[in-house]
Formats: structure tokens, sequence, C-alpha cells
């Protein structure tokens, strides 16, 4: 999935999470994918990209594609694995803030 497909991705299930946090009756929303489905997609988009740089660097090795688009791939699949690191590391810092704070 090439990176700009991702990062939509992501900013449109973050707006379907955004959007109808609270029900009119004032109770929390339950609608729309859960976190970790959330999650569980933004690693498999990772490992397409992944497989996809590699299937490009292959395709280049044996003649049949050219430089530009491997360079492409992996910047794609740098990109969304980075991405996909600062997610992490923002979950990470939220889960010790919430650790630290009082009961």
């Amino acid at each position: 999935m090439p990176t700009n497909s991702f990062a939509a991705a992501a900013y449109a299930a973050g707006q379907n999470l955004a959007s109808g946090v609270r029900r009119p009756d004032g109770a929390a929303a339950t609608e729309g994918q859960s976190f970790g489905a959330l999650l569980s997609g933004a690693v498999g988009s990772v490992a397409e990209a992944g497989k996809a740089a590699e299937a490009q660097a292959l395709a280049a090795a044996g003649g049949r594609a050219d430089v530009v688009d491997v360079v492409t791939a992996v910047a794609e699949s740098e990109a969304a694995l980075e991405t996909l690191v600062a997610v992490r590391d923002r979950v990470i810092a939220a889960y010790e803030d919430i650790m630290r704070m009082p009961i």
C-alpha cells in the first residue's frame, strides 16, 4: 500500500473514531473500528509495503523493473514503518502517563 494511502487510511480511521465519541444520551459510543483492529490494519499495511518493496527489488535484480520504481517502493515502505514506529512510541508514552497517574 502506498504511503499516501496508508496515511489517508490512518487519518480516516482517526476521523471515524473521533466522530461520534459520545451519543446524545452522554454514553460512550461503541460504533466503529476497535483500536486493536486499527493497529492490526496499520501493521498489515506496513507488511504489504515491505513486500511490495522486496518484490520491486527482486524485479530490478532480474532486469524487469526500473531503479526508480525500486527506490519509490523502498521509500514508501520506510515512511510506513516510520509512521508505525511513531504511533507505537506515542502509545507507549500514553501508557506510561496513565501508569504514573495517582489512583
